[in-house]
């Protein structure tokens, strides 16, 4: 067969484009660094020349993970390391403030209610928009349709309301709890964006919102679940939810996850299971199959205290129709916070206060294994895909 001059260069251009069209999507994430808050015997205590809070930007795709870029954002480790939001389309990020430095002591730290905007797509990373929630903002969330964004509000019993259009983000609302101690920490959204749950760290309570448009009203409808609720998640089906309690701590206890049934009528708490002291972050895998959870073990108390532990736990449990079981786990760093997968579910990602590090690690559905972790100059406190939304 004889090729001609043009067939040979339209060859040459498909081979020459074939790695590019072939390349994996990149799947960003973004982990809100807290650069106020170091670990002295237990205490977390602010340093005398504190680093400026960060956000880093990666692609989860490569292995090793890559690096994008980094900004300086207002973020805190205080409040469950759901402190940071990705739209579904991957365009703009939403990340939360509790605390920052006092103005008036510099050796501690003061409430915030900090809600910073970030631009991810159309063109490079960059702050696009500085708004204000209520004090202690901590968990936020975005629905599916990347229209609307919640915010918990730990130290005023309410949850903010934000629109989106684009990547321009607008208050438009607050809803109060009737409970102004009730320490609402995350709010998460089901995946027809019609109903959230909230989490009240204070009163042991998960609030449940109905949500018509840009419009949210608290039903007044309250269930428990356990002792503490703090992080939450949604399977992508919308069928359960899954809560981590963080208990009194590393004092002798075990804390656990509930399931909550979200396909019941009325929503109910149907299961609890024993993960060990202090769940810090929890993320369920893109394909329902998993549940992943970062467990303090005492890694954060006082050295010498018998209930210290010189590691973390990843834990892994099988997500089934009604049940998590526990499947794989591993030991993992100090005073670790949220967790993360990739979109393959293949991965985890947890972020590490004392290495300031993000450690990785490769999941085959039985085991865990560790891989090149990714250093970062400043201690991860929160992490988010947009899988999660």
């Amino acid at each position: 067969m004889t090729v001609t001059r043009r067939q040979m260069t339209v060859l040459a251009s498909v081979l020459l484009l074939w790695p590019m069209a072939t390349r994996p999507a990149a799947q960003i994430a973004v982990s809100a660094n807290d650069g106020k808050a170091v670990l002295v015997n237990g205490v977390n205590t602010v340093p005398a020349a504190p680093a400026p809070d960060t956000v880093t930007i990666l692609d989860l795709t490569p292995s090793p993970i890559r690096v994008i870029g980094e900004l300086r954002v207002p973020a805190s480790v205080i409040g469950p390391p759901q402190s940071v939001a990705i739209s579904q389309d991957e365009s703009l990020a939403i990340v939360t403030s509790a605390t920052q430095v006092d103005p008036a002591d510099r050796t501690k730290t003061a409430t915030n209610d900090c809600v910073t905007v970030i631009r991810l797509g159309g063109g490079a990373p960059a702050v696009v928009a500085t708004l204000r929630a209520g004090r202690g903002a901590s968990g936020v969330s975005i629905n599916r349709a990347g229209t609307l964004a919640l915010v918990a509000n730990r130290l005023d019993g309410t949850v903010s309301v934000f629109t989106i259009q684009g990547q321009r983000v607008s208050a438009a609302g607050l809803v109060d709890l009737g409970a102004p101690d009730s320490g609402p920490s995350h709010v998460a959204i089901t995946p027809d964006g019609r109903t959230a749950l909230v989490t009240r760290n204070n009163d042991s309570l998960i609030s449940i919102l109905s949500i018509d448009g840009s419009t949210v009203t608290y039903t007044k409808r309250d269930i428990a679940a356990g002792y503490k609720p703090y992080g939450l998640e949604i399977t992508p089906a919308g069928t359960l939810a899954l809560v981590a309690h963080i208990g009194a701590g590393a004092t002798g206890g075990v804390d656990t996850i509930g399931v909550i049934d979200l396909a019941a009528n009325p929503i109910r708490t149907i299961d609890q299971v024993a993960v060990g002291p202090t769940p810090e972050g929890i993320a369920i895998s893109p394909d329902g199959r998993y549940l992943a959870v970062t467990v303090m073990n005492g890694s954060n108390n006082v050295p010498n205290s018998p209930l210290w532990n010189d590691f973390g736990r990843l834990r892994v449990f099988a997500i089934g129709a009604r049940t998590v079981t526990p499947l794989a786990e591993t030991r993992i760093g100090h005073w670790c916070q949220g967790v993360t997968w990739t979109r393959d579910s293949r991965r985890v990602v947890v972020q590490c206060m004392v290495e300031k590090e993000l450690q990785v690690f490769g999941f085959n559905g039985k085991s865990l294994t560790a891989a090149a972790p990714v250093r970062l100059s400043v201690s991860p406190a929160g992490i988010s895909t947009a899988y999660r939304r």
